[in-house]
């Protein structure tokens, strides 16, 4: 998974463009881009597409769908529409921790009870984790494990309007984040490493700068996030080639790996003269993984 992309749920148009995307993920979203008057035509919609995409087998593991917030009345409703139709995952806007996994992660129980898969695999949940003030300070919380969390993304526009921040870049240099959201972003990647699941990236702040794009989502990859998430399709292709280990990384990880090959079950090795662990094959390993998808693989 290196790209997640946002789709409208009320948008028969934009939701149908998408399965022809290289995106890993589409997120079609009930929560910001449906505007309460149509949340329940968007339903309605999405349904009928969710339907359509299992008619033609398309691969559920890609599809998940952003509801609305726990607190916002609306989220019961959202899974009641939804997983008859069994999405690979939900994403859950403004999750404040494990309390927030937990009671989702009860709904999706009873919901896969009524909607049971034939081949008995459990819904997945991404957790957008730095929405609020209360999520930051949740976020040491999710190492205690969910078998159903996949990934945790940072967010950083609604944790702006919460906290009352004017801005959340820096006005000497306007692609780094200011801060607080720095500080937010690099928790979010602490949480997910401690959790053992992907770390995502949030979108990007410009939507017609991919130069811009490239050199955020290549620091992304740099800084350990694993995946980023878009919200339209031209930057998928951006995304998909930048969230990738360059070739002279990829041959560093083949040769060690190699070297441990060489070495046999020993736990370290030698190359060029100095000495690896493990640490250094695990991150081989991650490396030509992360090559494997980019070359076909999701």
């Amino acid at each position: 998974m290196r790209s997640l992309l946002f789709v409208p749920g009320d948008s028969p148009r934009k939701l149908e463009k998408s399965l022809s995307t290289e995106a890993d993920v589409l997120i079609f979203d009930l929560e910001d881009s449906v505007a309460p008057a149509r949340k329940q035509e968007g339903r309605t919609l999405l349904a009928e597409f969710l339907e359509n995409c299992n008619t033609n087998k398309v691969p559920q593991a890609r599809l998940f769908v952003r509801v609305n917030a726990l607190d916002t009345g609306y989220t019961l409703d959202d899974l009641a529409a939804v997983m008859p139709h069994r999405p690979g995952g939900i994403v859950l806007p403004k999750c404040t921790g494990m309390a927030d996994l937990s009671l989702l992660s009860t709904y999706l129980d009873v919901f896969e009870t009524l909607y049971p898969q034939a081949d008995g695999s459990a819904t997945g949940i991404i957790a957008i984790a730095t929405e609020t003030a209360a999520a930051i300070l949740g976020l040491s919380e999710y190492q205690q494990g969910c078998d159903r969390l996949r990934g945790l993304m940072w967010g950083a526009e609604d944790l702006s309007s919460d906290i009352g921040a004017l801005s959340n870049k820096r006005v000497d240099a306007p692609e780094q984040w200011s801060a607080p959201f720095a500080h937010a972003r690099v928790m979010c990647l602490f949480a997910a490493g401690a959790a053992g699941v992907a770390a995502i990236d949030t979108v990007p702040t410009e939507l017609n700068n991919p130069e811009a794009l490239a050199r955020e989502t290549q620091q992304a990859y740099r800084d350990g996030f694993s995946a980023k998430a878009a919200i339209h399709p031209a930057q998928v292709p951006v995304i998909n080639q930048a969230m990738m280990p360059d070739a002279k990384t990829q041959e560093w990880a083949r040769r060690v790996v190699a070297a441990f090959e060489q070495d046999g079950a020993t736990g370290v090795a030698t190359m060029d003269g100095k000495m690896l662990d493990m640490p250094h094959l695990k991150q081989a390993r991650k490396i030509l993984a992360m090559a494997g998808a980019g070359a076909g693989g999701k």
